[in-house]
């Protein structure tokens, strides 16, 4: 089936998503590393994705670990160091394919809080034909439902959907559904494949 929509993951496709990098700019990473072996940060930012609240979910989980209290604050206080910079050759195939007039649709783990201020920062996530935000689903990637909840919203079949994500298991949720999926490892790469779709010519995915 000839795809018909594109889906954009956000973190690590159109903008880095790096909290260990950040972290090690503000500690010691050696500590930095003890922090990261002892406490699940990314488990806790799982939670934020599902829909809790952004500030006062990780507030309470640094209250659990009295040694890194104010280093797990920062991954509310200092969130936005850790998703950016902008991808911007990402961003620009994003933009591409709306003056063509392709649906582009988002699907992403993103906080309902972190999300309306991630829009804010880069006006470019304001910029989708329908933003699939998990928080606001109540589900995160790789769950089999939140594909089965955007196939119901958009009313496309699976293999109309072209989806790219930089996590392997993603991309085989959305496989194992029938959507049509490419695994990103950066833009260059997700730009032939743009191409070889027909979405884009060579020199407008550039």
């Amino acid at each position: 089936m000839t795809p018909e929509a594109v889906v954009f993951d956000i973190g690590n496709v159109l903008i880095e998503w790096n909290p260990e990098r950040h972290y090690d700019t503000v500690m010691d990473p050696a500590e930095r590393a003890r922090m990261f072996a002892a406490v699940d940060l990314h488990a806790m930012n799982d939670e934020v994705d599902r829909g809790a609240p952004f500030q006062a979910t990780i507030y309470a989980h640094a209250e659990l670990y009295p040694e890194w209290r104010s280093a797990i604050r920062r991954w509310h206080d200092d969130w936005i160091h850790m998703a950016s910079p902008a991808i911007p050759h990402s961003v620009r195939l994003l933009r591409k394919l709306r003056d063509k007039g392709v649906p582009v649709f988002a699907l992403t783990n993103f906080g309902i809080d972190s999300f309306a201020y991630a829009q804010t920062q880069y006006d470019f996530l304001a910029e989708f034909d329908r933003a699939y935000v998990s928080g606001h689903i109540g589900l995160i990637k790789p769950d089999s439902a939140i594909y089965a909840a955007v196939e119901a919203d958009c009313g496309l079949p699976p293999g109309a959907l072209l989806f790219t994500d930089d996590r392997a298991d993603n991309i085989a949720a959305a496989a194992a559904r029938g959507w049509q999926t490419h695994h990103f490892n950066g833009p260059e790469g997700w730009a032939v494949r743009l191409v070889a779709e027909g979405f884009l010519t060579a020199e407008e995915a550039a």
